[in-house]
């Protein structure tokens, strides 16, 4: 597996890059709408000095770590952040995504995860993962749209928002079959699970 920390990518349409520390009123456009971050696991963001606090947990201290994937997506036209793709580097690999309003329903997200994806398997990571709110099933095309598959679902209690919310758990696998390796842990660290026989 290659060391690497957000290597940078281009698509047709996009620059996938580090956030950088210019980047805060773009990255508060983004995390502050409360529409864009309605289904993600913090609040909106209220104010430039929370924006800052957010880059510097989110991303400048994770560009000091030895891996990661926490991209900013730009257009090519002008290279200014308007959305986010970040894969993790704890087991469950997952993949998260999200973009300012104005921009949704062009297939920018898919874009730019499937390039994210591609990179993360020359890589060498193993799978990804990626979870929706039952309620949020847009965000369910798009991990079809990028070949993932329906795993199963679950229940959590969502902090920091403390509402129990049912996800849906997507995977997509590197190497082998599809189901050869399914990554369970919420299945097994949550009381109520199952399989949807519809998704």
């Amino acid at each position: 597996m290659r060391t690497v920390n957000t290597p940078a990518l281009e698509t047709e349409r996009l620059t996938l890059r580090r956030f950088a520390e210019d980047d805060l009123p773009a990255l508060f456009a983004i995390f502050s709408d409360g529409e864009v971050n309605r289904f993600l696991p913090w609040f909106p963001l209220r104010s430039m000095d929370e924006a800052r606090a957010f880059w510097q947990e989110r991303y400048a201290e994770r560009y000091r770590q030895e891996r990661a994937y926490q991209y900013a997506v730009c257009l090519k036209s002008d290279n200014i952040p308007i959305g986010y793709v970040n894969v993790s580097m704890e087991e469950h690999h997952d993949l998260g995504y999200g973009l300012r309003k104005e921009f949704w329903h062009g297939g920018i997200v898919t874009e730019a995860c499937g390039a994210v994806i591609e990179r993360v398997k020359a890589d060498g990571l193993p799978y990804v993962t990626a979870t929706h709110d039952r309620n949020n099933p847009r965000s369910g095309a798009v991990m079809v749209r990028l070949g993932m598959r329906y795993q199963y679902s679950y229940e959590e209690q969502w902090q920091p928002k403390n509402i129990l919310v049912t996800f849906r758990m997507y995977q997509l696998n590197f190497h082998g079959k599809q189901d050869d390796v399914v990554y369970r842990r919420y299945w097994d660290h949550s009381a109520v699970h199952f399989v949807e026989t519809a998704v």
